[in-house]
């Protein structure tokens, strides 16, 4: 049956535009070589077995490397194994960045539509994985959020986490972004990348690197990067970088987390963007009310209908935008307001920076700015503008660039957990976790009599998104109130 399995891949591979037919031989034999086999016949016809995808076919070659004694049944060597398999099928970065230009010329959509391709038939965007993902929309008066409950990525067994402690550390690659990480083999405790490829990316005059999240949690969901391995950090040539980007790639938009503690995201250690040919409800808010710019006359200035403060600049002219965009950055970083809790240094301490996003709209330029302070206090350790302790039941974690768009990346442990919400909303025998009991009481006495078995899945998950709003609300630093937009209107006026 291996020999069957091996022909299936090689199949599916070019069924998928992996390799061409004059391929096949050479193919065969690097994968025979990996799973140690010495001869190779087929029995029957493909057509006469079941079909699989390429994922399907490589979790059965894996398994075979397990049952053989060529790798151990550890998830880092499966990992590991499979990665350099796909491997096999993939042509070297120069080839795939020459083939991405070529597509480019023809248009950009093309382009990143075959690298997107590739990315996922090589299995290093593991859709079978992410298939496994809670998916919904929440209606909400900001327009419909995305909620993602996490199952993607898969628990480590006891034996690789023992392994991982037991690893010899290396700084090679520096870190998960690091452009080292393409086509390296992995090991206990960083992923496998054999099947991993960047496209060259010229960004004011240095090399970025365009990739995929192998986890992606929207359409195209890429990554943008810096050759050099150096701190994430907000300034004017983030601007001209995001602007430069979507001006090649104008069906794509891109932003970046925060560059401080808190309100960035998981990875500041490394400078990088992300991005992706997807529009988040943040995007298609409307202006809640527009103001003029003083010494930006060809800029349209507004701030957005949205829970988080959102400051919108619209202009033919990418320059002009970079330009504002500067003027406000540096303005917000020493901006405080102490009536709306807004304070920017505490000593040598900075606590404002921003998030921008930007994005092409026919002959217009926007760069969105999301103002962000990172201040804790006594009452609100975790953060003033943080998620609040009454939602960290379901969201705990920092608000990144992608919850700022309007996505909510929930954790795994909710698959289960909402469950045993529903089962006591409906009166059955139930265990809930301590830190939802609260919630599940105050749903099941406002809502107990109108929730059935029919629709109490619907009606907890319409709840979840409701508290992914508050935690938008809670991360906004003028509050959508009276004193909130009077706040906001004060920092507008001293721009």
């Amino acid at each position: 049956m291996i020999n069957q399995l091996i022909q299936q891949l090689i199949d599916q591979a070019m069924e998928a535009a992996l390799i061409e037919k004059e391929d096949e031989i050479y193919v065969r034999n690097q994968v025979m070589s990996l799973l140690h086999v010495t001869k190779f016949t087929v029995t029957g016809t493909l057509g006469e077995v079941n079909v699989e995808e390429i994922p399907e076919v490589l979790e059965q070659m894996v398994d075979y490397a397990c049952g053989q004694g060529i790798i151990e049944d550890i998830f880092d060597e499966k990992e590991i194994f499979a990665s350099k398999i796909m491997n096999c099928f993939i042509a070297r970065p120069s080839t795939v960045n020459k083939l991405f230009f070529e597509k480019y010329q023809q248009s950009p959509k093309e382009a990143t539509e075959y690298f997107y391709e590739l990315s996922k038939n090589s299995n290093y965007i593991q859709m079978n994985r992410i298939r496994n993902n809670i998916e919904y929309k929440a209606t909400t008066e900001y327009g419909e959020l995305d909620i993602t409950i996490n199952l993607s990525k898969p628990e480590k067994d006891p034996k690789s986490i023992a392994r991982e402690r037991e690893a010899k550390q290396t700084a090679y690659p520096k870190c998960l972004l690091c452009v080292e990480n393409e086509g390296y083999a992995g090991r206990s405790g960083h992923p496998a990348r054999s099947n991993h490829r960047m496209i060259r990316v010229e960004l004011l005059d240095q090399t970025w690197y365009l990739q995929y999240s192998p986890y992606v949690y929207y359409n195209e969901h890429c990554i943008v990067l810096s050759e050099e391995h150096r701190d994430m950090k907000i300034n004017p040539d983030s601007f001209r970088r995001l602007l430069m980007f979507v001006d090649q790639f104008p069906h794509y938009f891109l932003g970046s987390n925060a560059d401080l503690p808190i309100v960035g995201g998981s990875i500041l250690s490394h400078d990088h963007y992300q991005g992706g040919n997807y529009e988040f409800a943040m995007a298609k808010a409307e202006d809640d009310w527009t103001f003029e710019l003083a010494g930006f006359p060809a800029v349209q200035g507004s701030v957005v209908k949205w829970p988080m403060s959102v400051i919108r600049l619209r202009a033919k002219k990418s320059a002009m935008l970079m330009e504002a965009g500067s003027h406000i950055l540096e303005k917000w970083k020493n901006y405080s307001d102490e009536t709306v809790e807004i304070m920017a240094w505490t000593g040598e301490t900075p606590h404002n920076t921003i998030t921008p996003i930007a994005r092409k709209r026919g002959e217009f330029f926007e760069l969105d700015l999301v103002l962000r302070n990172n201040r804790t206090s006594n009452e609100h350790p975790l953060g003033i503008f943080h998620p609040h302790a009454d939602v960290h039941h379901i969201k705990k974690e920092n608000i990144g660039l992608i919850e700022v768009m309007g996505l909510a990346v929930l954790p795994a442990r909710l698959k289960n957990e909402l469950v045993e919400v529903e089962n006591y909303i409906l009166g059955r025998e139930a265990d809930v976790a301590d830190y939802h009991l609260e919630w599940a009481e105050e749903l099941k006495a406002r809502y107990g009599a109108d929730v059935s078995h029919g629709n109490v899945a619907a009606f907890v998950r319409e709840e979840v998104g409701k508290k992914f709003l508050r935690v938008l609300e809670d991360a906004g630093v003028f509050k959508r109130n009276e004193a909130g937009r009077a706040g906001f209107e004060r920092f507008i006026a001293a721009l």
